[in-house]
């Protein structure tokens, strides 16, 4: 049955599998303004930001290997 529900699903094509689009937008929203935050928050979402950076990174370096 996973077999056929994974293979007959039509939102898992090549335009969705690499649609970085909410990733980037992690890195690009606005503050709000009625949210509170603290260091803790604030070190905790840099330190998201940067891990996602740099796993963004490494699959643009692995794919520009695999390609050339």
């Amino acid at each position: 049955m996973l077999f056929y529900r994974i293979h007959t699903c039509p939102t898992m094509n090549g335009k969705n599998l690499f649609n970085f689009g909410p990733a980037l937008g992690y890195f690009f929203r606005k503050n709000d303004p009625n949210r509170q935050t603290n260091f803790n928050l604030k070190t905790m979402h840099f330190i998201n930001k940067l891990s996602l950076a740099m796993f963004l990174v490494c699959l643009v370096v692995m794919f520009f290997r695999y390609v050339l």
